[in-house]
């Protein structure tokens, strides 16, 4: 895949890539549901939980599915960032959502708590474990059993990308691995992989206020939020950085592509030169194109 993905940055425009190198959540208890009708590019809210903002929109490909011979669709969780905190929302990938769904995708585009609101630890974390877990419960129910649950990827960008990571590690690891679905990928984008690295250099609170401390003050809640030292297994990972980044440095991306392969992860790392922090939210930029096309990739590879 790291050769295909080369091809097609350097076809965007973009002129470095870097390659390759060779306790137990029980969950929510059986939500309410919000359900509008599946329409082409209308979305299915559905709650995956009781409380406020856990929800998520569910977008079904009109036509068939991208792969696979079981009439099932591949299932993408997006999950937004925005340094974890309320004012920013799942609206932020609606229509990248919409787009992943034009190729034959399921897409679960999830919200959850976040700080300054009702999350924070450990809330906003659990959350989003809820809403993957839901995928095998409530959001088959209303999907109508087409969602492969064998085939499916999670993408984040930013904070959205450390708990895109963070959910690939719980549940590919031990007691705490997924039962009911499969995550074959994910595919992060600018994303924080190291909430140490991100206090000591990041230069900001976004990681002290999602962990209500300091490092030295709460080291056990980050051990076991911070994605570098809770490495998925057996998960295809791609993180997709921008060189020109001043809010999550690329260091971030790099640091985690490097434990990954030292662990024996397929890791690709696409550097993107000139790009910044916010481009990936742009449904239109070169850089969500590139991240997009990581996307299908993973799914077509894992089919």
């Amino acid at each position: 895949m790291a050769g295909v993905l080369a091809v097609v940055v350097a076809g965007i425009g973009f002129g470095s890539v870097e390659p390759a190198a060779p306790d137990g959540h029980a969950g929510p208890a059986v939500p309410g549901l919000i359900t509008q009708p599946a329409e082409a590019g209308v979305p299915i809210r559905i709650a995956y939980g009781r409380e406020a903002d856990t929800f998520g929109d569910l977008y079904l490909p009109a036509g068939g599915p991208l792969s696979g011979s079981s009439g099932r669709c591949p299932v993408v969780v997006l999950i937004h960032g925005g340094g974890w905190a309320q004012y920013r929302d799942l609206t932020q990938f609606a229509a990248q959502a919409r787009q992943l769904a034009e190729f034959g995708v399921a897409v679960w585009n999830i919200e959850y708590r976040r700080v300054n609101g009702a999350g924070g630890w450990p809330v906003t974390l659990t959350d989003v474990d809820d809403a993957v877990g839901a995928l095998a419960t409530v959001v088959q129910q209303r999907a109508g059993g087409r969602l492969d649950l064998d085939n499916v990827h999670l993408a984040g960008h930013s904070a959205g990308g450390q708990l895109a990571a963070w959910v690939a590690g719980r549940r590919t690891d031990g007691a705490a691995a997924s039962r009911g679905l499969h995550i074959r990928s994910v595919t992060l984008m600018a994303a924080v992989l190291d909430l140490d690295y991100a206090v000591a250099h990041g230069n900001d609170g976004f990681a002290r206020k999602l962990l209500g401390g300091l490092p030295d003050e709460v080291p056990d809640r980050y051990r076991y939020a911070s994605p570098i030292v809770n490495l998925p297994r057996g998960v295809h990972i791609t993180a997709v950085h921008g060189d020109a980044d001043r809010v999550v440095p690329v260091e971030q991306s790099r640091r985690y592509a490097e434990a990954a392969r030292r662990a024996g992860d397929p890791t690709d790392l696409h550097v993107l030169p000139g790009v910044g922090h916010a481009e990936f939210t742009d449904p239109g930029s070169a850089a969500w194109a590139v991240a997009r096309v990581a996307i299908l990739a993973s799914i077509a590879e894992s089919a």
